[in-house]
């Protein structure tokens, strides 16, 4: 069960601030956020190297898109498209109402049941495929509210999710995270909960796992800033920091969303979105 933690501020300078915690089988193969496709320049994600999706990205337009599983659809079905490939063509689009209205048009009985939700400096939306053998014809779309919500396997703030019944006020009271100072000391400090550090959350609850083979296999924090409302003022940048393990072990490093000069350039397609020095 992945988890998505989402505070959206219309009117603030950083209208929205992501974190998530990726849980996945540990031998599934993948790559840091990084401008991995050719045929997609523009946008930078994590790569899923089994099926050449995504989980989590983001585009030079600032649209964020992320996709979690919805429970008991952990995994590929050989009769289902990747549900990866929806993160990249949710990215295909400028803002977060075209992706919403574009994803509208999906076949549900195409994928296996998902969470997706998709998101800008203005809006954000939530996208539930309900699941195999639903009746559902179409998707259901609904608005993210303002304020924080979480995501999990679970409904948009639903009570039922161990994780959301745990955490999710100790989100809406911690100190909000300051993307320019850098500081998300606030928020690590949840994503990093285990059931052996928190053991009021148990292993349903726990915002960090580690099952066998399942486990906590990433973090990031996002950050988008408010559009410029003069031409004089000087646009502030997105800021994606990524744990490349658990988030209780990992330390957290900023990606680089430049967009680059010349393919094979760090951050360039095919390679990792990493400063050099990394």
């Amino acid at each position: 069960m992945c988890t998505l933690v989402l505070l959206r501020r219309p009117d603030h300078r950083w209208p929205l601030l992501l974190a998530a915690n990726r849980d996945e089988m540990a031998n599934r193969p993948w790559a840091g956020p990084g401008r991995h496709w050719a045929d997609r320049p523009e946008v930078v994600a994590g790569l899923d190297r089994t099926a050449g999706g995504s989980w989590l990205g983001m585009n030079d337009h600032g649209l964020v898109a992320a996709i979690l599983n919805r429970r008991g659809s952990l995994g590929p079905a050989a009769d289902k498209r990747s549900r990866g490939e929806l993160v990249l063509e949710a990215l295909d689009h400028a803002d977060a109402l075209a992706a919403a209205e574009a994803l509208a048009e999906l076949n549900p009985a195409a994928y296996r049941s998902f969470n997706l939700v998709v998101a800008d400096n203005r809006d954000a939306y939530w996208i539930k495929n309900p699941g195999d053998g639903s009746p559902a014809k179409t998707v259901e779309i609904r608005p993210v509210p303002p304020g924080l919500s979480m995501l999990t396997a679970y409904d948009l703030n639903d009570p039922q999710s161990p994780r959301i019944t745990r955490h999710c006020a100790d989100f809406e009271q911690a100190a909000a995270p300051d993307p320019e100072r850098g500081d998300w000391q606030s928020w690590q400090a949840i994503l990093a909960r285990s059931a052996a550090s928190d053991p009021a959350s148990g292993p349903e609850a726990a915002m960090t796992v580690e099952l066998g083979d399942f486990q906590t296999v990433s973090s990031s924090l996002i950050a988008l800033p408010a559009t410029p409302e003069t031409l004089l003022e000087e646009p502030s940048q997105p800021v994606w920091l990524f744990a490349e393990g658990r988030p209780d072990r990992y330390p957290f490093r900023p990606v680089a969303l430049a967009t680059p000069v010349a393919a094979g350039a760090p951050g360039g397609p095919g390679e990792g979105g990493f400063p050099e020095e990394f």
